[in-house]
């Protein structure tokens, strides 16, 4: 996901999207450790994904715009 189109969600919609990167991450790891994830890039993907995120809350929080 790219932050532009993470900008136009609500707070409500960036918390529980990041909730589900981080059971989506725990999927992966997971799978890692039994042998079965083929593409392990995905585990870097999703943990840009919930960085993107937890950037764009806290500068909303900081009342940072942009």
């Amino acid at each position: 996901m790219k932050a532009a189109d993470l900008r136009n969600y609500t707070d409500d919609e960036l918390r529980n999207l990041l909730e589900e990167k981080k059971k989506q991450l725990m999927e992966l790891r997971f799978q890692l450790a039994m042998g079965q994830l083929r593409n392990t890039s995905l585990i870097k993907m999703t943990k840009r994904d919930i960085a993107r995120i937890k950037t764009i809350l806290r500068e909303r929080e900081l009342g940072i715009r942009r």
